[in-house]
């Protein structure tokens, strides 16, 4: 065609290199547009996008960093002679951490080279729905052209804007993960999952950390208990929460400091304590504001900025998708971003007509005490099937691994939400424990295939795992009976 690439996508990141690639093993003419803006603290990093670089693989390299911390201490009641006190180095961790994801950096562009796909380092906007201009790093315009144009540029963390001097002092998870040096006593504000999981691996690692939240935890996952769970664990381990307050103000005082004022709704009165390092979480922002969307005609909804796409990740103009994180709706997950990534390729070059499945979608928050989930959440199935209609199936139970260690699990719970007529179909799966990752990989498979409470009832559980005890479900809420788990 008049156009130079068959397919050109704008955005570096798990959606677009998979949908890129894919689109190369069809042997169609591919490009890819990454750009990395610094961070207002000045942070930059390579190709990858959000995950590889500042979100779930650090994130989860340095929640195992604090997983060892918690297995030093109760390796003593197991005979380990480790003298105390343990002390952790944050800027060893950081060097590996970082090592490791400049490895994944490399990776992807080796893998684009050899997929033969064209890599452009700049920042790109719309011309016309067929052309894209950018300019690259030394000043000179470059124009592509391509037939059809991807774009998955995913989103950037927010600042509140309400706050003074929350833009020049604090930080966002954008820095967290290329600190070289301690970020020392922290406080990570606001309640959303990144926060929770950042505020429990500083924990672990042995610094002094505060969140503050203004509402619930874990907005939009199961909030009947699953999120106060995760913060009541959090707050015995060590974490300290300041509940309902609201950040007004940060000041840099002479030691270089953070003094942070915020307003207690509680008790109605302002408090203020200093910080070595202020943490926003307050959400994440589309990248879309330079794309030029509005001169394309691309839809976007006015209120959170994402694209509008359709069940096939098409925009409102012709021959331009978007896929992950940009586009509204879609939960902001990496697993879903490749997945609908290939299936986009697959439809534009390969005549596949499969669409993506967004149902059953597992998750996992690695805060110190893992919660995994899968489904509906309770108040999801109760709105859309009626509370009579919905059997809750549940249980405390006690991991092997914490009782010689003495280690507290009244936080360690399961939770089953089923249909309650003949078949029981299961609705929701929900897991609070070790590993609730692993756990629930392997039961999202059978709940996508729409396994029922009878089928997990003949399933027979692995002795002796925290999995096996999902497979021994038998008590509901509705009997109001005592959940604990006693005995094997």
């Amino acid at each position: 065609g008049k156009n130079e690439y068959d397919l050109l996508v704008i955005g570096g990141g798990s959606g677009g290199l998979a949908c890129a690639k894919e689109a190369a093993q069809f042997g169609r003419k591919v490009a890819v547009l990454d750009y990395v803006e610094p961070s207002p603290q000045g942070t930059m990093w390579g190709l990858g996008g959000t995950c590889v670089n500042v979100g779930c693989i650090p994130k989860k390299l340095m929640h195992q960093a604090a997983l060892l911390g918690s297995a030093l201490k109760d390796a003593q009641h197991y005979g380990w002679n480790i003298s105390q006190p343990v002390h952790h180095t944050w800027s060893v961790m950081a060097q590996g951490v970082q090592n490791y994801v400049k490895s994944l950096n490399w990776g992807h562009r080796v893998q684009l080279q050899e997929k033969k796909v064209k890599y452009f380092n700049i920042k790109g906007r719309f011309s016309d729905p067929h052309t894209v201009r950018g300019l690259t790093k030394a000043g000179k315009e470059t124009v592509v052209t391509a037939d059809n144009i991807v774009i998955a540029t995913g989103g950037r963390p927010k600042y509140p804007m309400d706050v003074a001097g929350a833009l020049e002092y604090g930080i966002t998870s954008d820095d967290l993960f290329w600190l070289k040096e301690s970020p020392g006593k922290t406080l990570p504000s606001f309640l959303l999952y990144v926060s929770l999981e950042c505020a429990g691996f500083l924990t672990g690692i042995g610094l002094d950390t505060t969140v503050m939240m203004r509402s619930v935890p874990l907005r939009g996952f199961d909030q009947a208990q699953m999120a106060s769970l995760v913060t009541e664990h959090m707050e015995s381990y060590g974490t300290k929460f300041l509940k309902r307050c609201f950040p007004t103000k940060v000041e840099k005082l002479k030691s270089n400091r953070l003094q942070v004022t915020w307003k207690n709704a509680d008790l109605d009165k302002e408090e203020t304590d200093s910080f070595d390092t202020v943490m926003w979480a307050v959400g994440r922002a589309p990248d879309t504001k330079t794309l030029n969307l509005e001169t394309v005609g691309v839809k976007t909804n006015s209120e959170t900025g994402k694209i509008i796409v359709d069940a096939s990740e098409a925009t409102s103009v012709p021959h331009i998708y978007a896929v992950g994180d940009i586009t509204e709706g879609r939960p902001e997950l990496t697993p879903t971003a490749i997945a609908a990534g290939k299936l986009l390729a697959q439809r534009l070059f390969g005549q596949s007509s499969e669409l993506m499945d967004y149902d059953n979608v597992p998750t996992t928050v690695f805060t110190p005490l893992e919660y995994g989930c899968v489904g509906l959440s309770e108040e999801a199935a109760v709105q859309r099937h009626g509370a009579d209609n919905i059997e809750v199936y549940h249980a405390y139970y006690k991991p092997l691994e914490f009782t010689v260690a003495e280690r507290d699990a009244a936080q360690c719970y399961i939770k089953m939400v089923c249909l309650r007529e003949r078949e029981q179909r299961i609705l929701g799966l929900h897991f609070i424990g070790p590993n609730a990752g692993e756990v629930i990989q392997g039961f999202a498979l059978g709940i996508k295939c729409g396994a029922t409470y009878p089928q997990m009832m003949k399933t027979v559980g692995i002795h002796p795992t925290c999995a096996e005890e999902v497979t021994k479900l038998h008590i509901t809420k509705r009997s109001g009976l005592d959940a604990t788990v006693t005995g094997c």
